[in-house]
């Protein structure tokens, strides 16, 4: 099972949308950053994934994006084979 990091904010109903989905699938461990904690690891993530918003989800190395995209790969059949490092 590949690592899980997402950047997140408080008060964000995407982040937990994310979070509680991921859950869903069997996910129990996240590193959570949040990121208004943290300003630098919040330039870091702008600086990474070019995005300003949160939630920013990665699994593994690679950026996934935000919910939209997590659900996206989960509509499309291809998280599955991400999270297994396929």
């Amino acid at each position: 099972m590949q690592a899980i990091k997402m950047y997140t904010g408080p008060y964000c109903p995407y982040c937990t949308m994310a979070k509680q989905f991921l859950k869903s699938q069997g996910i129990t461990e996240i590193e959570e950053i949040r990121v208004d904690q943290s300003p630098e690891k919040y330039a870091e993530m702008q600086q990474i994934t070019g995005q300003r918003s949160v939630p920013q989800i990665f699994i593994g190395d690679t950026h996934v994006g935000g919910f939209t995209d997590l659900y996206n790969l989960h509509q499309k059949g291809e998280l599955q084979d991400l999270l297994a490092g396929k």
